[in-house]
């Protein structure tokens, strides 16, 4: 066995002993997760870790790698308390692009490690990186979008696209509660997500409206992660997608519930959207 590699390992496993102490309350469930999205994590890792790109063309790396998975909805919503829920096994839309966004990020860093991957998903699933409670997790993904963008995760630069205002008035968590089983019966937290609400509803923000999407198509760039903008009631991003320039145009790759699993679109962006009717445009947010 190579030195480099023995000490290699040896980081490695001291640092699955140390986050293993600090998420013990994971249930058994997550424990499973954990131990496949370990082998998942190193698989990658060692595939990409040799790359010298992007950080953007890294995440199409990574998600290409991924076709295939299952989508599975609320993967984080099974857990009696918080706490980060480590699934790179099955994928929604917004956990998919996460994932994505987290491995790229870990590979291109000095210490790549799977306790590295996992204090950067926190980071960027969680407001400010800090792991309290329910709502603390970034919920509204236009709140995703804000909040690592000033973490200096991505940058939104729909606004420097064009200048559309986005209306991004949201309410959807508060007035359903009974579709959230974290939110059913604590009035703290539901109040607590009432109050992020009317705080993401007073931001100024702009979107690319579904029929510009083609004039824009150039200046989008693999791996922009992007914001599906809705006109459902209380609502503000309806899909996450990854951006995929292929065939000469713009793609995306996603976990797709109408197919059960991760897939690169069978047409263009511009296309998909105009076939739908919940769908006004997007926000693009590119990663750093």
């Amino acid at each position: 066995m190579h030195h480099g590699f023995l000490k290699f390992c040896i980081i490695t496993y001291m640092s699955l002993i140390s986050w293993t102490m600090v998420f013990s309350q994971s249930n058994l469930n997550d424990s499973i997760l954990e131990k496949q999205a370990i082998k998942t994590f190193y698989a990658i890792s060692k595939k990409f870790q040799k790359t010298n790109c992007s950080t953007g063309n890294l995440i199409i790396k990574i998600g290409l790698d991924l076709l295939g998975k299952p989508y599975v909805a609320k993967t984080l919503e099974n857990n009696k308390s918080e706490n980060l829920v480590i699934n790179l096994t099955e994928f929604d839309c917004t956990t998919f692009a996460e994932n994505c966004l987290a491995l790229a990020r870990t590979i291109k860093s000095s210490a790549c490690t799977f306790g590295d991957f996992k204090k950067e998903l926190l980071l960027i699933r969680y407001r400010n990186g800090e792991l309290v409670d329910y709502s603390s997790r970034l919920h509204y993904f236009s709140d995703w979008i804000y909040d690592n963008d000033r973490k200096n995760i991505v940058k939104n630069i729909t606004c420097e696209m064009g200048h559309t205002p986005f209306n991004n008035f949201v309410n959807y968590m508060s007035l359903h509660t009974d579709y959230y089983k974290m939110l059913r019966n604590d009035a703290k937290l539901q109040n607590e997500i009432s109050r992020i609400e009317k705080q993401i509803s007073r931001r100024q923000s702009c979107y690319i409206p579904k029929k510009q999407i083609f004039k824009y198509e150039s200046l989008i760039h693999n791996g922009d992660i992007l914001g599906l903008t809705t006109n459902i009631k209380g609502m503000d991003i309806a899909h996450v997608v990854i951006a995929y320039h292929t065939k000469n145009r713009l793609y995306m790759i996603h976990a797709s519930s109408k197919k059960h699993r991760v897939v690169i679109s069978d047409e263009p962006l511009a296309d998909y959207l105009a076939r739908r009717k919940d769908v006004t445009g997007i926000i693009v947010a590119r990663p750093l």
